[in-house]
């Protein structure tokens, strides 16, 4: 017999065993998985706003700022990211998200001791390790509270985490490191955020895999990890959204890690104004194109499920003109004036990214095919985006100065722009692909 978590969770639905989980309910733990997102990118992207001190003081180059921003974090994030999911798919998915925000919290606040570039980059490294047990099993637990009608919506409310916690690391952390030092930033994000592990690990329901889903779902084991990769490397929707993802991540990582220094070093604005007014930007803008995403999704795609790509490939064709205005204006009301578009529409595709992902796997993959997606998205946009931008900056610094900068991201919106194709791609074969799924999931 099968005493797996698994297992047990099959044996009570075959008893018709079904846990009563109310809608209020669902929310409150939708909410709490939000929060522990919103740290999760508090801790990831603080460093953002911090760039300008940190290079001072510990006497390294932008390309090191880049690698310390991107690839020190990424590698170990998206390495461990695989196993970890693995794990969440087999055992407590409440578990794995509680471990996991404990560690990234602690190594944000030993980033603060650190006292040469290569220290804080290991500190970054153990950062990307806890962080990597964070967004997996959530989506497969949000996944699990909320039916496939709402979901594009649950995801996209929990996204918003990313753009409230960009904004509450650039504007608490240009405001504690304006007043006490970059060191500091670091000591207070992060410990607070262990009596949230806490929270989540006595109050979060774990549910049988596939609960939410319309009609019977067969319980099976998880696949092993080569047929699941193989299985999603065949999936042409998988492959055209993880395409256009990774994209626009490029772009998008690329421009938020180094937007906070272009607005210092090309517009002349203090540390804690960008902080204040871009952070301020970021969470309004942010979050609101990444719920409003969500809903129109979710209502267009009544009508045909191509619409949870097609929307995705308009918005990201139409934000290319504003990233332009941000990047090119000498204004710097006219350039933050593009900012406010740019923001609102390349936040819009996550929340339907993340519920099609979702959909095209049987219950018991779900954090894995999260995790391979961010593997891959990942280490092209968080790790390449900032690398590639500090690398363009210290390159074509002789001959464009300060202006180096300017360029660097200019060529980095350019290629985000590209994900509008892949977009459309994906939105040919989605419902077919999303069908296939389902049936796989009933066991036909």
């Amino acid at each position: 017999m099968d005493r797996s978590p698994v297992g047990r969770a099959a044996e009570k639905q075959g008893r018709g065993e079904q846990p009563k989980i109310s809608r209020a309910y669902s929310n409150y733990v939708l909410i709490l998985l939000f929060v522990v997102y919103i740290f999760n990118f508090i801790d990831r992207q603080v460093l953002s706003i911090l760039l300008e001190p940190i290079k001072k003081d510990l006497g390294v180059s932008d390309t090191f700022m880049g690698f310390l921003n991107g690839f020190a974090f990424v590698i170990f994030y998206t390495c461990a990211g695989i196993p970890i999911a693995r794990i969440a798919d087999r055992t407590s998915r409440r578990a794995v998200i509680a471990l996991g925000l404990v560690t990234w919290s602690v190594m944000t606040a030993v980033s603060g001791l650190a006292r040469t570039g290569w220290q804080l980059a290991a500190a970054r490294v153990g950062v990307g390790v806890g962080e990597a047990a964070g967004t997996p099993p959530a989506h497969s637990l949000i996944s699990d509270y909320f039916d496939p009608s709402r979901r594009a919506t649950a995801l996209s409310i929990y996204s918003m985490g990313v753009y409230l916690g960009v904004a509450a690391a650039f504007m608490g952390g240009s405001w504690l490191a304006t007043h006490f030092g970059w060191r500091s930033v670091f000591m207070v994000v992060g410990l607070a955020g262990v009596p949230l592990a806490v929270l989540v690990r006595a109050t979060v329901r774990e549910l049988p895999r596939g609960y939410s889903e319309i009609g019977p779902v067969a319980q099976v084991e998880p696949a092993p990890f080569s047929a699941t990769l193989l299985q999603l490397m065949r999936n042409r929707s998988f492959v055209w959204i993880v395409s256009a993802t990774a994209l626009q991540s490029l772009s998008g990582y690329g421009i938020l890690t180094w937007g906070p220094t272009f607005l210092i070093r090309i517009h002349g604005m203090e540390m804690l104004d960008v902080g204040l007014t871009l952070g301020a930007a970021i969470g309004i803008l942010g979050a609101a194109g990444a719920y409003f995403g969500g809903r129109w999704a979710d209502a267009m795609a009544k009508r045909n499920e191509r619409w949870y790509m097609i929307l995705p490939a308009i918005q990201t064709a139409a934000l290319l003109p504003f990233a332009y205005g941000f990047i090119l204006l000498d204004s710097r009301v006219g350039a933050l004036l593009c900012f406010v578009p740019f923001y609102f529409l390349g936040a819009m595709y996550v929340g339907p990214m993340h519920s099609v992902i979702q959909g095209l796997v049987v219950p018991n993959q779900r954090a894995v095919a999260s995790a391979i997606n961010l593997f891959i998205v990942n280490m092209v946009g968080l790790g390449l985006g900032p690398l590639v931008i500090g690398f363009l900056n210290d390159v074509w610094a002789a001959e464009y100065g300060v202006s180096a900068i300017r360029y660097s991201m200019l060529l980095a919106a350019t290629v985000g722009f590209l994900s509008s194709g892949a977009f459309w791609l994906a939105s040919r074969h989605l419902p077919e692909d999303l069908q296939a799924a389902r049936d796989a999931a009933r066991g036909e």
